[in-house]
């Protein structure tokens, strides 16, 4: 897959998935995809502080990421 369509359906998956953060006063930003292709997301809004967050990043947008997009190997998270 060409690198830029990569990103373009990992940012629309994210989009897919926005409501869910922002539904609890939370949002994400992308940063970026890396060469072993890590997506790269900072939670903003109540996401941002919430000790429940890692398990949102892993369980719920990584989930949902690898779902729709394969080739993601993981989503980290960035401060």
């Amino acid at each position: 897959m060409a690198e830029a369509n990569f990103e373009a359906t990992v940012k629309e998956a994210l989009d897919m998935f926005r409501p869910q953060l922002q539904a609890d006063g939370g949002d994400m930003e992308f940063v970026s995809i890396d060469d072993e292709n890590r997506v790269h997301l900072r939670l903003t809004g109540s996401c941002g502080s919430c000790p429940m967050a890692t398990m949102t990043l892993k369980m719920g947008i990584e989930r949902y990421l690898k779902d729709a997009c394969p080739e993601v190997t993981e989503v980290v998270q960035e401060r």
